[in-house]
């Protein structure tokens, strides 16, 4: 993530992609993600081939896929980067602390609160995402 956020905007402007336009993509990438969490509680990873199976970590997509790569890149040119780079540190610890402690959580939720916390969690995913997308629209009318 620190990398996408140091040499981000360099790839963008590489390709001739505005952010605005990355952040319009970024944000419906994000959305079809939350879709994914409300619709099936959890990110599916589809492979049509058997062959593929086990070749990506399942985590890898949510943790530092698409979705946390705009996040990264929208934050660096929203907020700069002593915030966007104690924002990956923390999201970092609180990764570390959550898949350390999962067999607690998942005692104490069960799978039924589980999957109401995805998908609370999942509508605010949505909500950011279409926020991504309202302000690369405005941006883009406005240049």
């Amino acid at each position: 993530m620190i990398t996408f956020g140091l040499v981000g905007t360099q790839l963008l402007s590489l390709f001739g992609v505005e952010i605005f336009s990355f952040m319009i993509s970024g944000g419906i990438l994000l959305f079809i993600i939350s879709m994914e969490l409300l619709t099936y509680g959890m990110w599916r990873f589809v492979s049509t081939a058997s062959t593929d199976i086990g070749v990506v970590p399942l985590a890898f997509p949510l943790l530092t896929g698409p979705g946390a790569i705009t996040s990264v890149i929208i934050s660096l040119q929203t907020y700069g980067y002593l915030c966007t780079f104690a924002a990956i540190a923390l999201a970092l610890v609180a990764t570390y602390i959550i898949l350390r402690s999962k067999n607690r959580i998942y005692h104490i939720l069960g799978r039924r609160g589980l999957i109401v916390i995805t998908r609370v969690l999942a509508i605010f995913l949505a909500a950011i995402a279409i926020q991504y997308v309202i302000q690369g629209i405005r941006r883009v009318l406005l240049s």
